[in-house]
């Protein structure tokens, strides 16, 4: 593999330190921002969307994605598709317009376990289908921008994270600012499967997965013991010596945050079965020994 890593959204939370790791592993970063220079450790340039090269490159990690953690406004899904699908259909169109001997060897394209809906208790590996709602088609049109170039003889990976749990991660800080107040409580049941995953993993996964020649196709970017939203509660809040308060109802999620809501209120015991059986360790697989770490 070639030493030339190019990082759609290499200025964000996940891309900024994966550029760093890469770095140290000898790799060349090239970073992708409409900004154009950004201050971010181990990227070695950038360079604004459409003057973007992919010629001869090692990997293409595409991290691009508006924040989905708001009011699903008519206009904000229009942005969620343009800055996902758009920019993944741009990526591969590059792609095809090289040589075969010069495309890249690797397509890493974000996706999400909103793929799976409501998973309700089943557990979900990678052979899980479709569930219902308009994150699930989101991140399926997502997915199948990206399966082309697949076609085009570059191994495609299509990582759904879960919940991103990291310092200055937005996930995490608004989890950390809710419960230091003495407001934090579970959302609605509480029943509902939180997939999550500490930022290091994550880093490191994606890493590994440039690495293995043998993935390709769908990765789980979940911890292997994924934790129900009561229970996560209940730790977090024992990890920062505070006490829960009482739950959010499901029907104010609702009225407060619309479509993404009803998302807060779905479950997925999603696993990362793959990433398992290619023999990746996580250096936290349990959220008590990742809150430790973040709560430090």
């Amino acid at each position: 593999m070639g030493k030339q890593v190019v990082i759609y959204g290499a200025s964000g939370f996940i891309g900024g330190g994966l550029a760093g790791m890469l770095a140290v592993e000898g790799y060349e970063v090239i970073g992708v921002s409409r900004k154009g220079e950004v201050s971010v450790e181990g990227v070695s340039s950038w360079v604004k969307p459409e003057a973007v090269d992919l010629r001869g490159c090692a990997a293409v990690i595409n991290l691009a994605g508006a924040p989905i953690d708001q009011r699903w406004t008519e206009a904000r899904k229009k942005e969620f598709h343009t800055s996902r699908v758009g920019v993944t259909e741009d990526i591969v169109a590059r792609i095809a317009a090289l040589p075969a001997a010069e495309r890249p060897e690797v397509l890493l394209n974000g996706s999400a376990v909103g793929f799976y809906g409501d998973g309700g208790n089943a557990v979900l590996t990678e052979e899980a289908g479709m569930g219902e709602g308009y994150l699930a088609e989101l991140c399926d049109a997502w997915e199948k921008a990206a399966l082309p170039a697949q076609e085009l003889g570059v191994r495609t990976i299509l990582l759904r994270t879960g919940v991103v749990l990291g310092k200055g991660g937005q996930a995490f800080e608004k989890l950390m600012t809710v419960f230091k107040l003495g407001i934090g409580g579970r959302l609605g049941s509480g029943k509902q499967w939180m997939p999550w995953i500490h930022i290091d993993d994550l880093r490191a996964a994606m890493v590994f997965c440039l690495r293995e020649r043998r993935i390709s196709g769908v990765l789980n970017g979940t911890a292997p013991e994924p934790e129900t939203n009561a229970v996560l509660t209940r730790k977090l809040a024992k990890a920062l010596g505070r006490w829960e308060f009482l739950p959010v109802p499901g029907m104010a999620l609702k009225l407060a945050l619309g479509g993404f809501g009803g998302f807060l209120l779905a479950s997925q015991r999603a696993v990362p079965a793959k990433l398992t059986e290619a023999g990746f360790r996580f250096r936290f697989p349990t959220l008590d020994e990742a809150l430790r770490d973040l709560t430090a």
